[in-house]
C-alpha cells in the first residue's frame, strides 16, 4: 500500500526526529500539515501517497494540525492542506490547498539535484 511511504508524525519528538534526520541526510522534505474534518485533505492525500511512493529519495510527512497544534504553529500554517518543502530545516516552497498539479510539479522541481555542473549540459553540443 502506497500509504505507507508517508510518516505520520503523532509527536513533537517524532517530528523533531524526522526533521534532523532529514537536514543531516539533506534531503528534501514534503510535509502534509492537514485535518482529519478536512474534506479537501482527504482528496489530496491518496496523490500525497502516490507522490511518497514515486519519490523515495523524498520525505514525505504527515502532520494533523490540532494532534500537533504547537508545530503547526510554529510553521504557521493557517489553512488544510498546507504542503511546505523544507530543505535543511529552511522552507524553499509552499502549496496551500488540495493543488493536485502544482504539488507534483515543486515535488519534481525541488528533488532534482541543485548541483548538477553547468557544463554538463553543453558537453553533448
Amino acid at each position: 500500500m502506497a500509504e505507507e511511504k508517508v510518516i505520520a508524525c503523532h509527536s513533537v519528538a517524532a517530528w523533531t526526529e524526522h526533521l534532523e534526520k532529514s537536514n543531516v541526510d539533506k534531503k528534501l522534505i514534503v510535509v502534509d500539515f492537514t485535518a482529519t474534518w478536512c474534506g479537501p485533505c482527504r482528496f489530496i492525500a491518496p496523490i500525497f501517497a502516490e507522490l511518497a511512493r514515486k519519490n523515495p529519495e523524498v520525505t514525505f510527512l504527515k502532520v494533523d494540525v490540532d494532534e500537533l497544534k504547537t508545530v503547526s504553529e510554529e510553521w504557521g500554517v493557517e489553512a488544510m492542506p498546507t504542503f511546505l518543502f523544507l530543505k535543511e530545516g529552511k522552507v524553499v516552497d509552499k502549496v496551500v490547498g488540495a493543488k493536485k498539479e502544482e504539488l507534483q510539479l515543486k515535488v519534481v522541481k525541488h528533488a532534482a539535484p541543485a548541483d548538477v555542473p553547468a557544463d554538463v549540459a553543453t558537453a553533448s553540443a
